[in-house]
């Protein structure tokens, strides 16, 4: 049960999904709850994940799989995804860029990242982001609309490992005290790291059945070569990591699975379905 209450505070935390009235009370709240219930991020994901691919393959299924069509059944699942988290990691993404490209120090770049305003380096930022994210769907889209939707559970679930990870590894930094992801801060604990990468195992799991190993592999090495770029980036210019980090981890994970998923593809290894489960 108490897994349950840790499962529906990052619900209601990281989505828009209502978690109110008696619901709400029965889950509770304390800030070790909050921290706990990072370790279900990757459950989060995996029902974002699971939305966004049902978005894609309706769309696609409705529009044809022509190239324009699987683009528009890219944007639309995008859009989803985006509005079902109040596009809270793609804030946390501008905001990282913007600080990391005016603030030289740690105290500048926090400041600067703290500042409600968008920039230019954050503007830029989610304007790459939201293009890769579409091109690479279209991309895996037009090898089969199943191929897409597989890349999005893989890609949501095991993406938010990577903010749990910089929890465990990094402490946690601040321009301000008042800051809402100041309930999470603090070291991860063991129990929480264990309960991600349970999470994590389930979509993990689903691609390697659908895909192969092979498939796999070269979607979470690329997740994981871009989660050690910011490990080190946030670790030698921040001197720690903030909620805006965590956003920005999940978003670059999230596309470099697509783009390791796609690459996969290219270079015929996608097994047939059910052909390799371990």
């Amino acid at each position: 049960m108490q897994a349950l209450r840790h499962f529906l505070l990052a619900l209601q935390f990281f989505t828009r999904i209502p978690v109110t009235g008696a619901v709400a009370r029965w889950v509770g709240f304390s800030p070790d709850m909050q921290r706990a219930s990072m370790g279900h991020f990757p459950g989060v994901g995996l029902l974002v994940g699971s939305a966004a691919a049902g978005v894609f393959t309706l769309s696609a299924n409705l529009l044809g799989s022509g190239t324009t069509s699987l683009l528009v059944a890219a944007v639309l699942c995008t859009g989803a995804t985006a509005w079902l988290t109040g596009a809270l990691h793609e804030d946390g993404l501008a905001d990282v860029a913007d600080g990391l490209a005016g603030g030289h120090k740690p105290a500048q770049a926090l400041a600067i990242m703290k500042d409600s305003r968008i920039g230019a380096a954050g503007a830029v930022a989610l304007l790459l982001v939201l293009q890769a994210k579409v091109a690479l769907l279209a991309l895996l889209g037009g090898h089969s609309v199943a191929t897409a939707a597989v890349a999005l559970l893989g890609a949501h679930g095991l993406s938010r490992v990577g903010p749990v990870l910089l929890m465990h590894l990094l402490p946690y930094v601040s321009a301000s005290d008042t800051t809402k992801s100041q309930g999470i801060a603090g070291a991860s604990r063991h129990q929480t790291l264990w309960t991600a990468l349970v999470w994590a195992a389930l979509p993990a799991l689903g691609v390697a059945w659908y895909g192969g190993l092979v498939f796999l592999a070269l979607a979470c090495l690329a997740a994981a070569g871009a989660w050690l770029v910011l490990w080190r980036l946030f670790a030698r210019r921040l001197q720690g990591y903030t909620g805006d980090c965590m956003g920005a981890t999940q978003q670059i994970c999230e596309i470099a699975f697509y783009l390791g998923a796609a690459v996969a593809v290219a270079q015929g290894h996608l097994a047939p379905v059910g052909a390799l489960p371990w």
